[in-house]
């Protein structure tokens, strides 16, 4: 398939800036992937849409402040993204500007409790990275890291939760996974008491989420691997949501990768730990996912080629259109859509 398969266009107007004061107050839309009907609500009433046995798939990742400034031992200003942690104390990262930071430059952070050199230039140009410094490396990163927010947001963001979970617990993405922003815990425990289970799975965003499809012929994209968790009490949950014929629900593209990375052919998670590149695009066949709840998602990113897949390309085009017409808001901040 052809990247520009997937391109719609969307004037800047439809990018949500900021999030809504009330984070379950979003519009929701309510897509049949098999008769394509369209339906319109509000998210805190995606309680509606789910099912006692039910389970609700959430990724808990928590983002670190993962954007740091500093200064080469020269003066010149550099800006570090961290993007993956390789071990204790090297990251893979990108740098700006990038000719900056050849291999053995050195750069100071803060007051100079945190130094960087650079140890060796990987794919895409990003930098092997290797930190020094007294102390709990996540506490000096609190204290001199910044939230990590997409390119497309150009407003300041005065809450820095507020591009958090509120189940965000695993510290270690460069990015959120955003679907997960509408809910609240009064939203979350309303779902409980309808007898929705809810699992949890981790997986850290990383370098994907700032990379673009370059790709013309999709199939030749490589996706970059990220770190996911499911743990054993987790996954049971979900395959009891299998095995009662009940539906498994993933919220986000990044805990439907998680769950379909670990998913075997008859349904059933196992669980685990590791590295997963799965890209799924149109023709993929979901094993485990029976429904989705999702974000509006970029023209031309593997995010929106997912949701093509689980549907199928040509409805979710057209649902993206009756969102710009009803005056939905996109991407990160956006609002969602529950796909059934």
């Amino acid at each position: 398939m052809n990247k520009n398969d997937f391109y719609y266009e969307l004037p800047e107007s439809f990018i949500a800036q900021e999030p809504l004061s009330k984070r379950d107050e979003s519009k929701l839309m309510m897509l049949n992937r098999k008769t394509g009907e369209i339906g319109h609500g509000k998210f805190k009433e995606v309680v509606e849409c789910l099912n006692p046995g039910d389970c609700l798939v959430l990724n808990n990742t928590r983002v670190i402040p993962a954007r740091i400034f500093g200064k080469k031992t020269t003066g010149a200003e550099v800006e570090f993204l961290l993007l993956r942690r390789l071990d204790i104390n090297r990251w893979q990262t990108l740098v700006k500007p990038g000719r900056r930071a050849k291999p053995g430059s050195v750069f100071e952070f803060g007051r100079g409790e945190l130094k960087a050199e650079v140890i060796d230039v990987a794919e895409e140009g990003t930098r092997i990275v290797e930190f020094k410094y007294d102390g709990v490396f996540e506490e000096i990163l609190e204290e001199l890291g910044r939230m990590p927010l997409p390119p497309y947001i150009k407003a300041k963001l005065e809450d820095q939760e507020r591009y958090q979970t509120v189940y965000s617990k695993e510290r270690g993405s460069a990015a959120a996974p955003t679907a997960g922003l509408h809910f609240t815990d009064e939203l979350i425990e309303k779902i409980r008491r309808k007898g929705v289970e809810i699992a949890y799975v981790t997986l850290h965003v990383g370098l994907g989420t700032f990379r673009p499809v370059k790709e013309e012929i999709i199939e030749n994209h490589e996706m970059h691997s990220e770190y996911y968790i499911l743990d054993e009490e987790n996954a049971n949950r979900i395959n009891k949501a299998k095995k009662n014929g009940n539906r498994v629900i993933a919220v986000g593209t990044t805990a439907n990768r998680v769950v379909e990375t670990v998913g075997d052919e008859k349904g059933i998670v196992h669980p685990g730990s590791g590295w997963t590149d799965i890209f799924i695009y149109p023709g993929y066949r979901f094993k485990v996912v029976d429904a989705i709840i999702t974000n509006f998602h970029l023209p031309e990113s593997t995010l929106i080629m997912l949701v093509s897949a689980f549907v199928d390309r040509k409805t979710i085009l057209a649902a993206y259109e009756t969102a710009k017409l009803e005056g939905y808001r996109f991407f990160s901040f956006g609002d969602a859509m529950f796909i059934y």
